[in-house]
C-alpha cells in the first residue's frame, strides 16, 4: 500500500507544493510555474469516514470504497445506473464522499448526489493525470486511485457547474460550434472560387440575398452542385441559429437579467458575446481573485521555470476555451465599435506590435469584466481607457 504508484505520485506533488512554498537557495530544484498564484490548484481536504472513487464510463462503472484507514470495502464494476450506485454505497451513506473524474458521464451522477445529500467532487481531469499517471492503468486501477487522492486530501477539484444552467450553457456551446460549421461553409466557397482562379464574387456572403445565384459563378456542373449544396446548407444554419439565438436571449433574462445587460455595457461585446461569458462564468464569486478569473479565461501565460532558468510555457490548454474565444472577439470587435478603443488600440499596437496588442487588451477586458460583475457597475469606458 505505502508503494503503491498513486501514493508515490501524492508524495511528489506534496514536494512540488513544498517548494512552492520555500524559496531561496540551498532548496531542491524543481518545476515552478511562475503564474501560480493565478492558476491554483484546488484540492478536496475535507475528511470524511468513507471515500468513494469511480471510474465512470456509459455502461459501467467502476467503484472502489475506503475507510478511513485506507481499508478497501469495496472493490468492483457496477452497471452504470442509478439504482447499482446507491445500492453498493447505502450501508456508508451517512458519512460519505463520491469522486470521478471529469469527463462527459458525470451529469447524472452528480445530480443524484446532490438530490441524496451526498458530498461530491469532480476531478481536475488534466491535473489528475499528472497526479496519478503509472505504467498500469485499468478501469479497476484509476477508481482505487481517486478513492486514495479523495482519502488523501489531493483530489483536484473542478467546478461541477449547477444543474439549474447547465444544458442552457450546452445549447450555448453547441450553437457555437453550428456558427464554426456555417463560417467553414461560406470559406469553403471563396476557397473553392481561389481554386479554380475564377474573378472575385465580388459580395460578402453573409446574408441570404447576396448568396442567391452565388453557385452560378462556378461553370463547371459538379463544383456547381458543391456550391448549392454549401448554400443550401447556410440557409439552414441560419434559421436554426436565429431560433436558438432567440431561446438563448430568452433564457439569459430570466436567469441573470442584470449581468446580461451588464456585459453588452462593454463595446464590442454585443448578446452572443454576452451569452458566452454569462453561461460559462455562472457565478464570479468562485474566483476568489481577478488572477484567477483571466487564468481561467486562459488571458495569462504560464511561464516555466527551473534553476532560475526560463523553460518556455506550458498550462496553456488549462482553462476555459469559450471565455479565451469571447474575449479574443471581444478584443477585435471593442477596436471597430469604439473611436476611443481604436486610439487606445493603436498606442499598445505602436508599443508592442499588432498580436500582442490584441492578448493585452483581451487580458484587459477580461480584467474589466471581472471587476464589473464583482461590484455590479456598467463598464467605464474613459476609466478603460486612461487607467
Amino acid at each position: 500500500m505505502m508503494n503503491s504508484p498513486a501514493l508515490v505520485n501524492i508524495r511528489r506533488l506534496l514536494l512540488i507544493q513544498a517548494s512552492f512554498a520555500a524559496s531561496g537557495s540551498g532548496r531542491m530544484a524543481v518545476h515552478k510555474f511562475t503564474p501560480m498564484k493565478e492558476a491554483r490548484m484546488n484540492f478536496y481536504t475535507q475528511q470524511h469516514k468513507h471515500y468513494c472513487g469511480i471510474d465512470l464510463h456509459a455502461q459501467a462503472m467502476y467503484v472502489c470504497i475506503l475507510d478511513q484507514s485506507g481499508t478497501k470495502l469495496v472493490h468492483k464494476n457496477l452497471p452504470t445506473t442509478p439504482e447499482a450506485f446507491l445500492r453498493v454505497i447505502a450501508p456508508y451513506k451517512e458519512d460519505i464522499v463520491v469522486g470521478v473524474e471529469c469527463m462527459f458521464t458525470w451529469y447524472w451522477l452528480a445530480d443524484l448526489c446532490q438530490k441524496e445529500g451526498i458530498a461530491f467532487v469532480l476531478g481536475h481531469a488534466l491535473y489528475m493525470k499528472a497526479i496519478h499517471g503509472g505504467k498500469a492503468k485499468n478501469d479497476k486501477i484509476d477508481a482505487h486511485k481517486i478513492a486514495v487522492l479523495l482519502r488523501g486530501g489531493m483530489m483536484p477539484q473542478a467546478y461541477v457547474y449547477p444543474a439549474e444552467m447547465r444544458a442552457t450553457r450546452d445549447l450555448l456551446r453547441r450553437r457555437c460550434h453550428l456558427a464554426r460549421k456555417r463560417a467553414e461553409l461560406l470559406a469553403h466557397i471563396h476557397n473553392t472560387n481561389s481554386q479554380y482562379n475564377l474573378p472575385e464574387i465580388g459580395k460578402r456572403l453573409a446574408t441570404k440575398s447576396t448568396r442567391e445565384g452565388v453557385a452560378d459563378h462556378f461553370p463547371d456542373p459538379s463544383v456547381h452542385k458543391a456550391i448549392e449544396m454549401d448554400v443550401s446548407l447556410i440557409d439552414h444554419y441560419d434559421h436554426l441559429l436565429k431560433e436558438v439565438e432567440s431561446y438563448l436571449t430568452r433564457s439569459a433574462k430570466t436567469d441573470d437579467v442584470q449581468t446580461f445587460a451588464r456585459l453588452q455595457s462593454v463595446p464590442g461585446i454585443g448578446q452572443i458575446l454576452a451569452l458566452v461569458i454569462l453561461y460559462e462564468i455562472h457565478d464570479i464569486r468562485r474566483f476568489p481573485r481577478v488572477q484567477d478569473f483571466v487564468s481561467y479565461c486562459r488571458l495569462v501565460k504560464c511561464a516555466k521555470e527551473s534553476g532560475g532558468k526560463r523553460l518556455g510555457t506550458s498550462g496553456k490548454k488549462i482553462g476555459n476555451v469559450h471565455l479565451r474565444w469571447a474575449f479574443a472577439e471581444a478584443a477585435v470587435l471593442f477596436i471597430r465599435q469604439s473611436q476611443p478603443g481604436k486610439e487606445y488600440f493603436a498606442k499598445l499596437e505602436h508599443k508592442h506590435g499588432k498580436a500582442k496588442a490584441l492578448t493585452v487588451l483581451a487580458h484587459k477586458l477580461g480584467r474589466a469584466v471581472y471587476y464589473m460583475l464583482t461590484r455590479e457597475q456598467a463598464f467605464d469606458l474613459q476609466r478603460f481607457v486612461t487607467a
